[in-house]
């Protein structure tokens, strides 16, 4: 599967077979994440894998949008590392292009994914950071569950909107683009 045609058909995936996922396929979802760009190419993400299912339990108990958990066969937690910050305030930025690069990179194993933000929560990051030993410094962004489609999402509806794009400035509507006139 090639890039663009991974970022057109991913979709959300919240229902999963009982399949474990292969270790080189993990392996390869990580690398993608630590791939993606960062400020100052700080790369400040840390990484809980989470496969235990009494540790889903606890999960979904203090956190309401992690139903996604009673299928998966396994969940990554993305963090930022304030450690390892060059660009103070970037690591959200930075840690959600890692995230991006999992979700297209599980796409494109035949593999689902979906995408379920922690930060700013505080509630949700409090508990989950307690529930899983984060140091100090570690600050959970989101809960990126993973495995095999039980079923597959409907195929997406066009997101192109090009009332959404301007050029140059706020007056300057796509659409001139796009029938050749100047902008």
């Amino acid at each position: 599967m090639d890039a663009l045609e991974a970022i057109f058909t991913r979709r959300s995936v919240r229902k999963f077979q009982d399949k474990k996922i292969e270790p080189d396929k993990l392996e390869i979802l990580l690398k993608a994440a630590m791939f993606a760009p960062s400020a100052l190419n700080e790369q400040p993400w840390q990484f809980v894998v989470i496969d235990d299912r009494s540790v889903f339990e606890k999960i979904m108990r203090v956190y309401p949008f992690a139903g996604m958990l009673r299928s998966a066969p396994l969940a990554i937690l993305i963090c930022g590392d304030l450690g390892l910050e060059k660009a103070p305030g970037n690591w959200v930025i930075d840690c959600s292009c890692a995230a991006e690069n999992m979700l297209l990179a599980s796409h494109s194993l035949g593999l689902g994914s979906v995408y379920s933000g922690v930060y700013p929560e505080a509630d949700r990051m409090k508990a989950l950071g307690i529930m899983l030993d984060l140091p100090e410094m570690v600050t959970p962004l989101a809960l990126v569950g993973v495995g095999y489609p039980a079923d597959a999402p409907p195929a997406p509806t066009e997101r192109f909107r090009t009332d959404r794009v301007h050029v140059n400035s706020w007056n300057n509507r796509y659409e001139r683009l796009r029938s050749n006139e100047p902008c």
